[in-house]
């Protein structure tokens, strides 16, 4: 079955949560309301399901290969590439100034998970890319914005993040890529990394690849940290590619899924040095790679919520076609397709749901994103800017913790022959397993939530967010449907049982940190839960309202029953997970080692 973009659930979620006409009011944001939304989302839909989608299947069948230094992707993914970078759709979020539309992250989200769940190996490469836009934007010299920018927004070029290396994998304080300095002020760079997305493909002119490496004489520990951009290919002066730098693909990794995605280990200086320019000041580049990271991180939420769509799509398409077994409840008297029975209904409604949450909330913080760098009130600015920085370790962890159920579930509508591949549904679930460990693993972004986003603030933060919660759970239990007040009680359970645990993590983080880290996991899956329930709560408002009924019943009706199963099913997990962080921290470390 081919994937049918979400347009319907995407522009409720733009018009009614993200409220796209206040982002319209933002200065450089004018022209992008509503219709706008729709115009671009609709194109958007086109492009993936029509040309991008289709080649996701081929591409785990024929990933990616490797042969003397070149990597070849799969079949169709160069010239659907090719069509990518004309229709602007890199450039969708990027200045004008540089051949970018200029649009919010608000719309430009929506189009990101479309690209995702059409085919996440090749999405791949404008999210790296994407990165890489955004750390020269905010720290690179004028000369290298002028030479760069246009060719990466207009995709003729893409970008790479290198990190990790052999030795260093989330510990950044043990980079050894050296870089030696160079009178005419460029630099030799030496070493090499490895799980580079695209760092060798030949679907570009060029690879601009953005690399963290210490200058000799540099502090040791995370304080002597370096970026540099060292492309492919030498830029001239006037702009045309000359000789290839010293930076080389030895091998590509042979991976679970995202198979089409080439994971390369790069070489650099094996023949004398490659050429690398700083980017902002010498030192700095760990704060610096945090903006490619942190726009990285959303943006592998929003794969995880696209993966889940895409895998809840097939689920559907099976239950309705596979006929098996009678109803339970005797409605029919021959056997009929699994759809009939409750349990798959669980397991649908328990996709869709997850789904719809996540996407709720990652449009929210997208819409928070564009106000914290848009706005022209300084106070409003920063509000959104905390309400977003909270939300971002939360659209990463439990969205694709979430896909991972998602997916697993799908496997399990297919019955066995979810677990052949040539059915398609294992793909997914094999896609969705790097979601949680890349840009950080779902701990690191526990880490996060519990360290800068909690317990820096003595958890103010989050407490602010929970009075916002309440503030719509008392609309939701003062409302006259039924299904508003159970969801307004679930809400409402959740939320206390999350300010117990802020008050638990802020009050023993320093005397007790084993305790709290010990559940700083499940204190993510517990506010990434209610912030996403929170959401499906607004949501069931707008539904209810004759407004939106009169709009599309049949839509709003599935929303308030969505919502409802949100509340019942997975919401109501809150309080338990409270209980086993609050309560059940000291087992978690009690076993001595020996006894493992």
């Amino acid at each position: 079955m081919s994937y049918v973009a979400p347009l319907k659930d995407m522009l409720f979620n733009i018009e009614h949560l993200a409220r796209i006409d206040q982002v319209a009011q933002l200065p450089g944001f004018e022209d992008a309301g509503l219709e706008t939304a729709q115009a671009v989302l609709e194109e958007c839909a086109k492009l993936n399901q029509d040309v991008i989608a289709p080649l996701n299947w081929e591409g785990d069948k024929n990933p990616s290969a490797f042969s003397n230094g070149q990597v070849k992707t799969t079949p169709g993914f160069k010239e659907a590439f090719k069509q990518y970078g004309k229709g602007g759709w890199q450039g969708l979020q990027h200045p004008t100034q540089f051949g970018g539309q200029g649009l919010p992250k608000t719309i430009g989200a929506a189009c990101g998970e479309m690209l995702n769940s059409a085919n996440m190996s090749f999405a791949l490469c404008p999210l790296l890319t994407d990165g890489a836009i955004e750390a020269l934007l905010t720290a690179g010299s004028d000369n290298l914005k002028d030479i760069y920018l246009e060719k990466l927004i207009s995709g003729e070029w893409t970008g790479t993040m290198n990190l990790t290396e052999p030795q260093a994998g989330s510990d950044l304080a043990l980079v050894r890529t050296r870089a030696e300095s160079l009178p005419d002020g460029t630099f030799k760079i030496f070493g090499t990394k490895i799980y580079i997305t695209y760092g060798e493909h030949d679907m570009a002119d060029n690879i601009v690849h953005l690399v963290l490496a210490r200058v000799q004489g540099a502090p040791e520990g995370v304080k002597g940290i370096s970026l540099f951009v060292v492309p492919k290919f030498m830029v001239q002066a006037d702009g045309s590619l000359g000789e290839r730098n010293d930076v080389h693909c030895v091998s590509i990794e042979h991976k679970m899924g995202i198979k089409a995605s080439p994971t390369a280990v790069l070489q650099y200086g094996d023949h004398g040095g490659a050429i690398g320019y700083l980017v902002g000041e010498e030192n700095r580049g760990l704060e610096y790679m945090f903006i490619m990271m942190n726009a990285a991180r959303y943006a592998v939420g929003v794969q995880g919520i696209a993966i889940a769509e895409r895998a809840y799509q097939k689920a559907v398409q099976y239950a309705k076609d596979r006929v098996q077994s009678r109803p339970v409840d005797g409605s029919m008297n021959t056997s009929a397709p699994i759809i009939h029975h409750p349990d798959v209904k669980r397991m649908l409604m328990t996709m869709r749901a997850s789904t719809e949450a996540c996407r709720s909330l990652a449009t929210v913080a997208a819409a928070a994103y564009d106000a914290a760098h848009h706005h022209p009130d300084t106070e409003v600015r920063k509000q959104n800017a905390l309400f977003y920085e909270f939300m971002v370790p939360l659209v990463k962890g439990y969205s694709t913790e979430m896909s991972l159920e998602v997916t697993s579930l799908g496997i399990q509508v297919h019955g066995g022959m979810g677990f052949i591949e040539e059915t398609g549904a294992a793909q997914y679930y094999r896609d969705a397993k790097i979601l949680t460990i890349y840009e950080g693993t779902t701990a690191i972004q526990a880490n996060d939530l519990v360290g800068r986003k909690t317990a820096r603030d003595g958890g103010q933060t989050a407490k602010a967010l929970a009075t916002q919660v309440e503030q719509t759970e008392n609309q939701l239990l003062a409302h006259a449907n039924a299904d508003a007040q159970a969801v307004g009680r679930r809400l409402q359970a959740a939320r206390l049982a999350f300010i117990d645990v802020v008050n638990f993590v802020a009050g023993n983080v320093k005397a007790q940190a084993n305790d709290v880290y010990a559940g700083s996991v499940p204190y993510l899956m517990l506010t990434g839960n209610l912030m996403a329930g929170w959401q499906m709560g607004r949501a069931l408002l707008v539904a209810l309202t004759p407004s939106a009924q009169g709009h599309d019943k049949a839509f709003m009706d599935a929303k308030v029953t969505t919502a409802r199963f949100y509340a019942d099913h997975l919401l109501s997990r809150a309080p338990g997970i409270r209980d086993s962080i609050v309560d059940g921290a000291k087992c978690v470390t009690a076993l001595s080692l020996e006894a493992f």
